[in-house]
């Protein structure tokens, strides 16, 4: 009981740190270092198995093993040393975690930056810009271009980046929010339906499509609310979430992003190139009114908005649930 009551602390008093402080830009950074495990591991499973679909499924699931485990298994070691030597050792371990875990503030950061280069600096400014938040080429990209691929990266990355990671920690504590940062940035890096990871990445990518399943709809649910809270259109948003969520590859992908384009009253998603390839993508939400750059803003403030949702709702339920026991 202490301990949980403890790791729910801990969870909120990273939130306020990564509020506060945003990510550290470093190469050691815990999902950096997370990720060079995942190309390190992929370097050596590939050269282990043979190249047939089944030697690169085998090889893909191995990685995805050694990557859960590793990161996972050594912060909950560091974690149960840290509270062997105290509790408050504990908690402020914990916390320090939580808040390398998530990324509320960076991604607002790094979106606002695209609106900035695009009111500031023009159209190049801006592609450059978002190029750091979107894995699509970005060289042709209108400025509404532009615009999209910022609130859609904000809407979609408010569940991998926020929702979902709060979920996971309050419910396992930091060590949980490891767990699932792990899958979502093999995800990230494997993931991709080319034919260099069309075999390899199919477990690491189906294994991020069930860690992301329920939050992901949760996510949704909260950005609706946010809608409310902030004043935009929480009908339209249930409307098109309702009509559109499944409209992606991916079964979780377009589940905030239709509540998004909703609340907005904007068309998000469509064609889109990746490496130099078309990819044939349907429409998200209405087109009742041109995107703007202000929307990026709009954007962000229900993403801060559903965050602190998220956390009161998830650490709300957890509470009660531990003064019943």
């Amino acid at each position: 009981m202490r301990y949980w009551m403890g790791s729910l602390l801990a969870v909120a008093v990273g939130f306020v740190l990564d509020l506060l402080l945003g990510d550290p830009n470093s190469a050691y950074h815990p999902i950096c270092l997370i990720g060079r495990l995942i190309a390190f591991t992929e370097k050596k499973t590939r050269a282990l198995f043979p190249k047939t679909k089944t030697g690169e499924r085998t090889a893909g699931g191995v990685t995805a093993l050694i990557v859960v485990l590793i990161s996972t298994g050594i912060p909950a070691l560091l974690l149960v040393l840290a509270y062997h030597l105290s509790f408050a050792v504990g908690v402020l371990a914990e916390a320090v975690g939580c808040y390398f875990v998530l990324a509320t503030k960076s991604l607002k950061k790094e979106s606002m930056n695209v609106k900035k280069a695009l009111e500031q600096e023009g159209l190049e400014a801006g592609r450059k810009m978002v190029s750091r938040i979107v894995g699509r080429d970005t060289q042709n990209l209108t400025k509404q271009g532009v615009i999209k691929a910022a609130v859609e990266t904000v809407a979609e990355n408010y569940s991998d980046g926020v929702a979902a990671p709060l979920l996971y920690m309050i419910l396992g504590g930091g060590a949980a929010g490891f767990f699932y940062k792990s899958i979502n940035t093999m995800d990230s890096m494997l993931g991709y339906k080319n034919e260099k990871y069309m075999n390899f990445g199919f477990i690491p990518a189906h294994l991020d499509d069930v860690a992301n399943y329920l939050p992901a709809r949760l996510a949704a649910l909260l950005l609706i609310a946010a809608a409310g809270i902030c004043g935009q259109d929480p009908k339209q948003a249930w409307k098109i979430f309702r009509r559109d969520r499944y409209k992606h590859a991916s079964p979780n992908s377009a589940q905030t992003e239709a509540a998004a384009a909703g609340a907005l009253h904007v068309q998000l998603a469509g064609d889109a190139w990746y490496f130099g390839e078309l990819h044939k993508k349907p429409f998200i939400g209405d087109d009742l009114r041109p995107i703007e750059p202000e929307d990026i803003t709009r954007v962000n403030r229900m993403m801060y908005a559903a965050a602190v949702l998220a956390l009161v709702v998830f650490g709300g339920l957890k509470l009660a649930l531990l003064l019943l026991i």
